[in-house]
């Protein structure tokens, strides 16, 4: 038998192990390139499809199915992603929770600034809104003070003459009129609010068209005057402006009736009417500098508001002459009363006189026999 060439002295005969080792690592070097051409290949399918093909579809379905365990995954993740934050904070150094404190003081600071600037903006666009809606020629103005003292509700504004603001000129807020100019100088103007005392607006009853007179009171409400009682009036009824005087433009928002009170034999409701503006809070205001022509009253509302007091001044007399008739039936009354007091009391002494010539005592009838 031909007998087996020997080994080399010092090397020895592969093992298994280390062969399997070798065709293992080329076997795996082998399926991630036939991989990395596989997803080529279908990358480049997958970009050629233009309304869906069948690649994109088996996507979509792979990720319908991938995406509850993804939702899974984060859910499992995030308690320890917190916790990694927790650590990170707790092993910062301190200029590193300085520089964090300082950042948090920044954006709430900014965040206060935006949102401030966003309600702003918002006061701008509805004063913008109605501007638009009743057509007005205005300025906008912010107010800076408010009275300087407790007899008097007024507003300071931050544009005087130098802006064209003159003595007169009637005040609205996005809400509706709040008051007229009293006082200019260059750079301010004063504002006496509805709600004052000495303020006083041409208004009427927006359903009825019933006109009368706003009227500021003590106890900084506003009443309603010169309605009469003829006319309906409900608690909730609009009042606007009625353009009457020439001072503000007819139709602007004024408040709503919130009592009404009628006194039995009264010419005139009583009405209490709540102001539509933030009175008590206003900071973005429109000036009228002028009034537009269908702003302004009409003859024909001048003969209704003329007609309106000729009546109710003669209501007035009718009550007068009335209450005059009354009195003069009440005094003939108390004459023919006093005269026939006075006869009786005469007829009752002549009754006195003759009972007492009759009448003769015990007394003097002994002095007559003595």
């Amino acid at each position: 038998m031909p007998t087996l060439p020997s080994m080399p002295s010092g090397h020895s005969r592969p093992s298994t192990s280390k062969l399997m080792r070798k065709e293992t690592g080329g076997g795996s070097g082998l399926l991630a390139m036939v991989l990395v051409i596989v997803s080529l290949v279908l990358f480049t399918f997958n970009v050629g499809e233009t309304n869906g093909g069948p690649l994109t579809a088996v996507s979509g379905v792979v990720q319908t199915i991938v995406a509850p365990l993804r939702l899974a995954g984060a859910g499992i993740l995030a308690p320890f992603a917190g916790m990694s934050n927790v650590m990170r904070n707790l092993t910062a150094d301190e200029k590193t929770l300085t520089e964090l404190i300082e950042e948090n003081e920044r954006l709430q600071a900014r965040n206060v600034e935006l949102e401030e600037a966003e309600v702003t903006a918002r006061q701008l666009q509805e004063l913008l809104d109605l501007r638009s809606t009743y057509n007005l020629q205005s300025s906008a103005a912010h107010v800076i003070a408010g009275a300087t003292d407790s007899w008097s509700a007024t507003v300071t504004l931050d544009k005087g003459t130098s802006s064209g603001f003159v003595v007169g000129m009637p005040v609205t807020d996005s809400s509706g009129a709040v008051g007229q100019i009293i006082a200019c100088s260059a750079t301010t103007s004063t504002v006496r609010l509805l709600t004052d005392e000495a303020s006083s607006v041409a208004a009427m009853i927006q359903s009825t068209r019933a006109q009368g007179m706003l009227e500021g009171t003590p106890d900084a409400a506003m009443r309603l005057s010169f309605i009469r009682t003829d006319q309906t009036v409900n608690v909730g009824d609009i009042v606007v402006t009625s353009g009457l005087g020439g001072v503000f433009p007819k139709g602007l928002p004024l408040g709503k009736v919130s009592v009404v009170d009628r006194s039995p034999g009264s010419t005139y409701y009583s009405i209490t009417v709540e102001p539509f503006a933030r009175i008590d809070n206003l900071e973005e205001v429109l000036v009228i500098t002028s009034l537009t022509e269908e702003q302004q009253v009409t003859a024909e509302d001048i003969e209704q508001s003329d007609a309106a007091d000729m009546e109710a001044a003669s209501g007035e007399v009718e009550k007068v002459e009335e209450s005059s008739k009354s009195n003069e039936v009440e005094e003939d009354t108390e004459t023919t009363d006093a005269d026939d007091e006075e006869g009786s009391s005469s007829k009752k002494d002549e009754e006195d006189e003759e009972i007492e010539g009759a009448y003769v005592s015990p007394y003097s009838a002994r002095r007559k026999e003595d």
